[in-house]
């Protein structure tokens, strides 16, 4: 296709650009008014019961507590989790992630402590979410240990290294309308030149058949 056959087809099809251009703006304006989206984090920590020998339980966090936290996350990550969490109040979204001590020679997963995220519309729901899926996570760690009939001076227990506390989630928003840009325009002349060539092949075919007699 020549520049001037670029052109003419884009100018015969002004209606399918103005359409385009108006969705640019729609996307824009999302970009630059965007829905505000708090989001609450939280640290847990699966403690071992406390012992003689070692007193202080953040000093004794062993691998297979790891392993007994990550089962319960996982059980948190199936439809009955997921029901369950939704009974107590968690909805939109969340996760649940095992993290590391922070250090490099620390081998991944080795320390039995939890993230987990929420995402909501208010600082107050999204803290509150965190919350409820800690007393949820909480609760099936208790429920694992009754079914083991672990005396309650060995029980591990859970508790909160960071408390949740929200922030607003904000993007570059630059970068959006520069994408949002470049999308309006590559899908509208994409758009326009497909119109043009299909109306001018329909109008030919139309053209090449046989007058009624």
């Amino acid at each position: 296709m020549t520049p001037e056959a670029f052109v003419s087809a884009l100018v015969r099809r002004w209606y399918v650009l103005l359409l385009a251009l108006l969705l640019t703006a729609a996307g824009a304006y999302h970009v630059l008014k965007p829905t505000e989206v708090y989001r609450a984090s939280a640290v847990v920590v699966l403690k071992p019961p406390v012992t003689g020998n070692q007193p202080n339980q953040l000093a004794n966090l062993q691998p297979t507590l790891a392993t007994v936290s990550y089962d319960v996350v996982q059980q948190l990550g199936t439809p009955a989790g997921q029901a369950e969490l939704a009974a107590a109040g968690v909805h939109g979204t969340y996760a649940l992630a095992p993290r590391n001590s922070g250090t490099n020679a620390t081998p991944q997963y080795l320390i039995p402590s939890l993230q987990i995220t929420t995402e909501q519309p208010s600082p107050d729901a999204a803290d509150a979410a965190a919350r409820r899926i800690v007393e949820v996570y909480a609760a099936h760690v208790d429920r694992l240990q009754d079914g083991e009939h672990v005396p309650q001076a060995s029980r591990m227990t859970v508790s909160v290294l960071v408390p949740p506390n929200a922030a607003l989630l904000s993007g570059t928003k630059s970068r959006g309308l520069v994408g949002v840009a470049l999308s309006g325009a590559f899908g509208g002349t994409a758009a326009a030149l497909w119109t043009d060539r299909w109306l001018l092949g329909r109008a030919r075919r139309r053209r090449a058949l046989p007058a009624p007699a």
